[in-house]
């Protein structure tokens, strides 16, 4: 199966479209390790604690007072750093979130956690916005249900120069079962072996 990688990092860089086999291994692959091991490691205290108190802040936000603080967070990303951008990367949350990043030896390039409106809850690194809600990375995951799995497709990550996709699926209160947000992350499809 390393010819799958191999062949799908070259499709990619050629901008040809990959091979059904190889999309479907590589989904599977990413399916696994949500199961096996990211569901559970992304379902910490901290972090639930963190989407439970943003989760009830806002609740009743309107779309203009998302869009206000999507604005916000924007235009501190622009001037290279603000109060809500700071917030959010020392939350505890944040930390447990860097703590698995690192633990995975370069496996996982990114991880950010939204609320029930889409929001960024926790992030292992800078985002570039902070409302997902009008993305497939939440909008297939959180609404969807308790059990939503998305994988998207491999993309260059120009910031590390690896081959990755991101998969989002559904955060859930461990008591009830319901969903209580989304979580994505960022893959490093070069180290799955296949």
């Amino acid at each position: 199966m390393k010819n799958a990688v191999s062949f799908l990092a070259l499709s990619v860089a050629l901008g040809a479209a990959v091979p059904a086999g190889a999309s479907q291994d590589l989904t599977a692959a990413i399916g696994a390790l949500v199961e096996e091991g990211f569901r559970a490691q992304v379902a910490n205290p901290a972090v639930l604690a963190a989407l439970a108190d943003q989760n009830d802040a806002n609740k009743g936000l309107s779309e203009a007072e998302i869009d206000a603080l999507d604005k916000t967070w924007r235009a501190e990303v622009a001037a290279g750093g603000g109060a809500m951008i700071d917030a959010a990367l020392a939350s505890a949350a944040s930390a447990t979130l860097k703590e698995m990043q690192a633990a995975s030896r370069g496996l996982i390039t990114e991880i950010f956690v939204m609320d029930v409106v889409g929001l960024n809850v926790a992030q292992s690194g800078l985002t570039s916005d902070y409302w997902q809600g009008d993305e497939a990375k939440w909008q297939k995951t959180y609404p969807v249900g308790p059990d939503a799995v998305f994988v998207d497709e491999v993309e260059l990550d120009e910031s590390t120069q690896t081959l990755q996709s991101q998969v989002s699926f559904t955060l859930v209160d461990p008591a009830s079962g319901a969903p209580v947000g989304a979580v994505t992350i960022g893959v490093n499809v070069e180290l799955l072996g296949l």
